[in-house]
């Protein structure tokens, strides 16, 4: 049997907190270990418990979300966060991927897609919402006035090969392991292997901070909204 996957919810609202720890309650494999009210409270408990993964609120008091992701990518490299967000269209995801989440769900997730998107988090994957985070990315990182934060330098994509570059600009537009190995007519593991040593290159943890990075050195650009 394999261990539940422990989780600990970082939410500023008390029934948010409830309400996610009621959707975990009947399934089989996870354990709610700890519930935080704030970003430094999250932080706390996280050493304490050692979560496998953190649900992380955006907006919290005294710690916010952000800030509260980077100590733990920093200090609990192990623990995965998944961000939580209230809007789909929020710059402060963003920044949260950049902090270290492994990607974002919106707080009306159903319970079956949590479920799956908690498995997928403890597995090592980045859970996005590949379309939906392209186009934030779209309207943040490259919008006028935005200064590049985090992600790699233009001259950190000067090593890749032609196929990694390739594998790089598909991910930046919404596919995920099986959608590229069929565009490009090769297996899943190629396209794993492939992605490994892209994400070497480049310096970054996952692909919600591959997508950033293609918007960011250019390797993508954003489609204009007429």
């Amino acid at each position: 049997m394999n261990a539940a996957v422990k989780v600990l919810i970082a939410d500023d609202q008390p029934l948010v907190r409830r309400g996610l720890s009621l959707m975990l309650a009947p399934e089989p494999g996870f354990e709610v270990v700890a519930e935080a009210a704030d970003g430094a409270e999250a932080v706390r408990l996280a050493h304490e418990f050692r979560p496998d993964v953190v649900i992380m609120d955006i907006r919290m008091p005294v710690l916010d979300g952000i800030a509260a992701t980077g100590r733990l990518a920093a200090e609990l490299p192990g623990c995965r966060v998944l961000a939580l967000s209230t809007f789909d269209m929020d710059e402060h995801v963003v920044a949260a991927l950049r902090a270290g989440a492994c990607g974002f769900l919106p707080k009306d997730i159903s319970p079956e897609d949590l479920v799956a998107a908690l498995r997928v988090v403890r597995d090592g994957e980045a859970v996005l919402a590949p379309r939906l985070l392209t186009r934030l990315i779209s309207t943040h990182v490259t919008a006028p006035g935005h200064r590049r934060t985090a992600g790699p330098a233009p001259a950190a994509a000067d090593g890749l090969t032609p196929r990694e570059r390739e594998v790089w600009r598909l991910i930046a537009g919404g596919l995920d392991n099986t959608e590229i190995a069929d565009r490009l007519g090769v297996s899943a593991s190629t396209v794993k292997n492939h992605i490994t040593g892209l994400f070497a290159e480049l310096g970054v943890r996952d692909r919600a901070q591959a997508v950033i990075a293609a918007y960011e050195t250019g390797l993508v650009t954003a489609r204009r909204q007429d």
